[in-house]
């Protein structure tokens, strides 16, 4: 085998595991629900673009704030996740909402290529793109962006074309815009991931579950003594 063909077979494993890997979290038993309207309140507001987790109705909204391309992100989507999807998510505790919010433009892109998807593929191309940013990312050293983009966009059932055509989408573009001018003003966000839990900025980046189930913990009490 030469090391062309190597190379080729290894690219290949990444993105079977990566989907793999979607499937397990987002898989069947999960439900990906968008606010059926907006609501507003304490600190926060849910519009029906959203993409969300759980049940709207939970105690506490818990809103993350992350990009495609960040390393971070990646790692905490890996790492903590699974945990806070196990635990509070799928236990109707928090109603979980992803938000893009882009550190260079190729987030953009990937988030355009994700709402292209049917509403409950959504979270699963996300997961795709952090479990492959090493075919797409700039900063492991890819030069052809939008090929990477192309690629794992055929892998979650899109033609070339139709991922040209979803990248020309200007009316996301100013959604995005809007989204990310919002978190900024609302919550200072500058960098990702950053949590919002119930209208409360918590914290940024690779936040151990350990930490984060204190703070879930003692708000969902403190909610209950409403």
């Amino acid at each position: 085998m030469t090391k062309k063909q190597l190379l080729i077979l290894l690219a290949a494993f990444v993105l079977i595991a990566g989907g793999l890997g979607a499937w397990l979290i987002f898989g069947s038993d999960s439900s990906t629900d968008t606010a059926s309207g907006a609501g507003t309140n304490a600190g926060y507001t849910l519009l029906p673009t959203d993409r969300a987790l759980g049940d709207p109705k939970a105690k506490l909204v818990f809103i993350e704030y992350g990009a495609a391309s960040c390393p971070v992100c990646a790692a905490w989507n890996e790492q903590n996740f699974p945990a806070l999807k196990a635990n509070y998510i799928d236990t109707k505790k928090v109603y979980y909402v992803f938000r893009q919010f882009p550190i260079r433009p190729d987030d953009g892109a990937a988030e355009k290529i994700a709402r292209c998807l049917p509403e409950d593929k959504y979270f699963q191309f996300i997961d795709l793109l952090w479990r492959n940013q090493s075919l797409w990312d700039v900063e492991f050293g890819v030069t052809d962006v939008h090929g990477g983009l192309v690629r794992l966009g055929r892998m979650a059932g899109l033609s070339a074309d139709q991922v040209d055509k979803c990248l020309d989408n200007k009316a996301e573009d100013d959604r995005i815009n809007k989204q990310t001018a919002d978190a900024e003003s609302r919550y200072g966000i500058s960098g990702t991931p950053t949590f919002i839990l119930d209208g409360t900025n918590i914290g940024s980046g690779n936040i151990p579950m350990s930490q984060m189930t204190t703070t879930i913990d003692a708000a969902l009490a403190a909610k209950a003594k409403m």
